[in-house]
């Protein structure tokens, strides 16, 4: 059998309490080792084999995943985040069912959430934004035409843009291109929940110069739009008294 895990952020305690125990019991662990927290190794048994997949192919992954199953082990693939967000898993997946090989998804907490706790907001703010793009630069990597960073950008919804931060003056002109204001609230995360996290809170027209300062050129995220500052937004109807919900009576009724 094999778990693809979701390793959480960053720090090694906002691993699912189920990933934990896929961990304490796997046989072999496969995990990303160029983002994923080795402090989370720590939580292996003694006789268990851990392999790094920077180094890796797909196709070595796989075939180390397939002598697993042979000799009857049980393997993690451990992804950072939660492994449904950038994680490349469906290709292993159908290499997994070609195979016969049967696998699970253990989801993980993904790093915008933790970028959002470092800055203590809510990305879904009343009457100033309601929704969430999760996107990312078109690099060395091709994105979909109709998913550019300036089609999104025309929502002026918030955005969280992964796997950016080391091009960052262009991402700012394709925001502004695409409908935001150079002015408008941005902020850069760094290592999200680690040790090492830094937050830089800045606009679309500073967020590069600022990351620039900090030496920050990878390993970060960037979110945009009105809902970064926190502000104008109106009171929830959730916990409103005048508002009436299946569970409580408003004052309006």
């Amino acid at each position: 059998m094999v778990y693809i895990v979701g390793a959480g952020p960053g720090a090694a305690d906002l691993i699912t309490v189920r990933g934990r125990k896929l961990l304490e019991n796997a046989d072999i662990i496969i995990y990303a080792g160029s983002l994923v927290n080795r402090e989370l190794l720590e939580y292996r048994k003694s006789s268990c084999q851990v392999y790094d997949s920077a180094s890796m192919t797909l196709e070595q992954v796989v075939e180390t995943v397939e002598q697993a199953e042979k000799m009857g082990h049980m393997t993690v693939r451990l992804h950072t985040g939660d492994p449904c967000i950038y994680g490349a898993i469906r290709e292993q997946m159908d290499a997994f069912e070609e195979r016969g090989i049967p696998y699970e998804i253990c989801p993980g907490v993904s790093s915008f959430c933790g970028a959002a706790a470092a800055l203590e907001m809510e990305y879904t703010l009343p009457e100033i934004s309601q929704s969430v793009v999760i996107t990312r630069m078109a690099g060395r990597t091709p994105v979909p035409d109709k998913e550019s960073v300036r089609s999104f950008a025309s929502h002026q919804a918030t955005m969280v843009i992964f796997l950016s931060a080391g091009m960052l003056e262009k991402l700012a002109g394709e925001l502004v291109e695409g409908g935001y204001s150079s002015d408008t609230p941005a902020a850069v995360v760094y290592r999200a929940t680690w040790p090492q996290e830094k937050v830089i809170r800045c606009t679309v027209g500073t967020m590069a110069e600022e990351a620039l300062k900090e030496g920050i050129y990878k390993t970060a995220l960037i979110i945009v739009g009105e809902a970064v500052a926190q502000k104008g937004y109106e009171r929830s109807k959730l916990y409103d008294p005048d508002f009436t919900t299946e569970f409580r009576l408003g004052r309006e009724t």
